[in-house]
C-alpha cells in the first residue's frame, strides 16, 4: 500500500537480470542436452540408460516439461510462451527441433520423459511377457498416430480448444493432476506397454507423428552397407519397426543406436565379416606372390654366382711380346 501517495517507478528489466533469474534452469538443461548428445555420439548403452533416467527425473518429475501437441497448437495459433521469461523452454524446444532436423527423432528416443519411462521397462520386463507385432501389422498400425495428429489439428482449428490434449497424450501423469477415470486409462496403457513395447510412442503419439514428418528432412541419416540389401539382422533387431530391408524409415526411427552398434560390431555384422575374409585372402595371395618372388631372386643369384665362378676358373692366356728385329 502506497500511503504517502508517491508515484511508483517500475524498474526496467534488463537481460542481465532475466538471465540471472533463469540461469539455473538454462544450466540444468544445457547439462542434460550435453549428456543426451554424448550418449548419442558415443553409442554407449550405459550412457543411454543414464540419459533415460535423467529424462524421467529431470524433465518428467522435476520440471514436468515435455513437448506436447499443445505446442503445435501454439505455433498454429501464435500462442507461445513469452520468450524473455521462458529462455529455458525455448532452448528445450530449439534443441528438439534442431536435433530432429540433423539426426531424426532423437527427442523421442532419449529426451521425452514418457518415452524414456517406457524404454526403461525393457530390461525389467521378462521377454516371455512380450508380444512382437508382425512387421506387416506394424507398417499399418504406425499410421494410426498420423490419423490422430490430423484429427486433433482439425478439432483445434474448428474449436480453438486445446484441452483435447488430455485425451491423446499421457504426459499429464508427471503433474499428478487428473481424474480417476484418466488415471485408470493411463494404467491400462502402461499395462499394454508391458506386453507391446513402446506401444504409445510407436502407434499413438501425435507429437511423435509431427516430429516424424519433420524428420523427412533429416540431414545426417544412418549409413547403410551394400550387404544391407540382403542381410536382415538389423531389421529383426529394431524394436521400432523402422527398418525395411536396406531402407531406414526415418519417420519411425528414434535413433535408439541398436542398429548402429550392430554396424560397428565386427563379430556380427556381415559387412565386416566379409571384409575380413577378403583381406585374409588378399594377404594369403600376397604372401604367396612374395615367396615366389623371393625364390626366383634366389635362383637368379645362384645362376649368376655359378657364371662368375666359371669365368674365374678360365686361366688367362699370355700373348707373345713383340721384340724389335736387328737387321
Amino acid at each position: 500500500m502506497n500511503q504517502w501517495q508517491f508515484e511508483e517507478v517500475e524498474v526496467a528489466e534488463t537481460w542481465q537480470h532475466l538471465l540471472s533469474t533463469q540461469a539455473l534452469d538454462i544450466g540444468l538443461f544445457a547439462a542434460f542436452a550435453a549428456l543426451a548428445l554424448t550418449s548419442f555420439f558415443r553409442k554407449s548403452v550405459r550412457l543411454k540408460y543414464v540419459t533415460l533416467v535423467a529424462a524421467v527425473g529431470y524433465l518428467g518429475v522435476y520440471k514436468s516439461q515435455l513437448l506436447s501437441i499443445v505446442n503445435v497448437f501454439g505455433v498454429m495459433g501464435g500462442n507461445l510462451p513469452i520468450f524473455k521469461y521462458n529462455l529455458g523452454w525455448y532452448a528445450f524446444a530449439l534443441f528438439a527441433i534442431a536435433t530432429t532436423v540433423l539426426f531424426g527423432r532423437l527427442y523421442c528416443g532419449r529426451v521425452c520423459a514418457y518415452g524414456a519411462l517406457t524404454q526403461l521397462l525393457d530390461p525389467i520386463v521378462p521377454a516371455r511377457y512380450r508380444y512382437d507385432v508382425p512387421l506387416r501389422i506394424e507398417r499399418q498400425a504406425s499410421k494410426i498416430k498420423y490419423g490422430i495428429l490430423a484429427a486433433v489439428v482439425i478439432y483445434f482449428i474448428a474449436t480453438r480448444d486445446m484441452s483435447i490434449y488430455r485425451y491423446v497424450e499421457p504426459f499429464w501423469m508427471f503433474t499428478g493432476h487428473e481424474t480417476p477415470v484418466m488415471w485408470t486409462a493411463l494404467g491400462v496403457l502402461l499395462l499394454a506397454t508391458v506386453v507391446v513395447r513402446n506401444l504409445y510412442c510407436r502407434f499413438l503419439c501425435p507429437l511423435g507423428a509431427a516430429l516424424g514428418l519433420l524428420s523427412k528432412v533429416t540431414i545426417f541419416g544412418i549409413k547403410r552397407w551394400s550387404e544391407c540389401n540382403t542381410c536382415k539382422l538389423c531389421e529383426k533387431t529394431c524394436q521400432w519397426g523402422a527398418i525395411e530391408g536396406p531402407k531406414i524409415i526415418m519417420t519411425e526411427c528414434v535413433r535408439c543406436d541398436d542398429c548402429e552398434r550392430l554396424y560397428m560390431d565386427q563379430q556380427r555384422c556381415p559387412h565386416w565379416i566379409i571384409l575380413k575374409r577378403v583381406n585374409s585372402r588378399q594377404s594369403a595371395v600376397g604372401s604367396r606372390e612374395s615367396s615366389v618372388e623371393v625364390g626366383s631372386q634366389r635362383s637368379k643369384s645362384v645362376v649368376l654366382s655359378d657364371r662368375s665362378s666359371a669365368v674365374g676358373s678360365i686361366a688367362p692366356q699370355k700373348l707373345p711380346s713383340a721384340t724389335p728385329s736387328h737387321e
